[in-house]
């Protein structure tokens, strides 16, 4: 018999779960935006500005020492792993392969849809970004000009640099390190405790960032652009519900209902914020207490997939981009060019590393192509509405890889991916060693 304190809580959107709290958030915002750009209310489009703005600041404050403690601890752990270069390997593997499968069917998705067939746009007034991706960025961009700068300008790929870095020198040292290894390990402690108060902000924060969206651009950009959003959307979303539901199922082994039943929280976020750094504190979460990856193995699988790990922004998009440039300049793609767009997604990706990562992919693609850099220009009008897809892709995507390898290397916690969900409601706390497969 229920009691009218246990009414209560049921009615207490703060008891409920994070998923469903998060959707709560983004129902309220895309009413809230509707209702801004109804009404022309300047205050209620500030206020879900300011309030996406807050919590996407407050979770990239949260990622530098999050990654640069969480590397430089697995690492000084790896002590007691006899297949980590094999982890990693596979890892760069899948992460490649994946890729290649995104591009694909961004590729096949043009060559269908025919995205700039009959669209009527100039380029004339279109401004070129002012970065350009090229392929020394990743080397020249891995290493910091100075220690405190990777931090300040929260460059995750040169804090995993860093904390790989001091992690090898920690596992030089040995007894002499374990002083500093033991500070590392309180930091990190520390910040996933803060960090959890700020991801419990999340339903807030959604409603503030799709709310602004929806005040800001409304639907009425993607009318000159229809087709394109549309094959943008259609190919994330094979991405997201066949190819990956595909890999867990045939390679991994395991439920791929249950594994986006997990990760749910993670990919919404992900949409909304449409920042694949700022949801890596959640992405982290999800993938050692919900699927059961080793945090070790977590902690060098995510920060980097979380750079260069894009089959949204960096694989089906600039295919597709690509596609739709040629074809509203008239410029034939032949064999030899979907090639290209190929290789350059698949191993491309790394030059967009602390960069905006889909506009420095699609110049880098149209580049390579011979393809007016202007095109790029011409779709950041609608790139707010896109990003949102792409980087749920993206997320998801740095989700699944870590539970294939884990699962081909037998040490995923097959009972932690089966067991219902627990709230997450403490930090999460430091990694057992990584076993040795067998």
């Amino acid at each position: 018999m229920s009691t009218p304190l246990s009414r209560g809580r049921a009615l207490n959107p703060a008891r409920w779960p994070f998923g469903v709290q998060i959707l709560l958030g983004l129902v309220v915002g895309i009413a809230a935006g509707f209702i801004a750009r109804a009404t022309g209310s300047a205050w209620l489009t500030s206020t879900l500005t300011q309030v996406g703005g807050i919590f996407v600041q407050l979770l990239k404050l949260a990622v530098p020492p999050l990654v640069f403690t969480a590397v430089l601890v697995s690492i000084a752990g790896l002590r007691h792993v006899t297949n980590a270069a094999r982890l990693a390997g596979r890892t760069l593997l899948w992460f490649m392969g994946t890729s290649l499968i995104a591009v694909v069917v961004g590729i096949a998705l043009g060559l269908i849809t025919n995205p700039g067939r009959g669209v009527d746009l100039t380029l004339t007034g279109a401004k070129a970004p002012d970065s350009k991706g090229g392929w020394t960025d990743f080397l020249t961009g891995i290493i910091p000009t100075n220690v405190i700068g990777a931090f300040t300008n929260g460059n995750v790929l040169q804090l995993v640099f860093l904390g790989a870095v001091l992690g090898v020198a920690a596992l030089k040292l040995g007894e002499a390190a374990k002083p500093f290894v033991g500070l590392a390990e309180s930091v990190l402690q520390l910040v996933q405790k803060a960090l959890w108060w700020v991801i419990r902000l999340a339903p807030i924060g959604t409603a503030g960032l799709i709310g602004k969206a929806i005040a800001s651009y409304g639907w009425n950009l993607l009318r000159p652009l229809a087709t394109f959003t549309v094959a943008v959307y259609v190919g994330c979303l094979i991405v997201l519900v066949v190819v990956y539901p595909i890999l867990l199922r045939v390679v991994g082994g395991v439920n791929p209902i249950r594994f986006y039943a997990k990760v749910w929280p993670a990919v919404e976020l992900a949409f909304v914020s449409r920042s694949s750094i700022g949801t890596m504190p959640l992405t982290q979460r999800m993938v050692t207490e919900r699927l059961g990856v080793p945090g070790e193995y977590a902690s060098f699988a995510v920060p980097f997939g979380a750079t260069t790990k894009m089959d949204g922004c960096a694989a089906v998009y600039p295919a597709l981009a690509a596609i739709f440039v040629a074809q509203i300049t008239g410029t034939h793609l032949g064999i030899r060019d979907y090639l290209l767009i190929a290789f350059v997604s698949v191993v491309g990706s790394a030059a967009t590393a602390g960069l905006t990562g889909a506009i420095v992919m699609l110049t880098l693609t149209l580049s390579t192509l011979g393809l007016p850099l202007a095109g790029a220009g011409l779709l950041l009008a609608i790139d707010p509405i896109l990003d949102m897809i792409r980087t749920a892709t993206n997320v998801a995507g740095q989700m699944v890889i870590p539970v294939l390898v884990a699962k081909r290397e037998g040490i995923l916690e097959r009972e932690v991916f089966d067991r219902p969900s627990a709230p997450l409601t403490t930090a999460a706390p430091i990694a057992e060693p990584i076993p040795a497969a067998a």
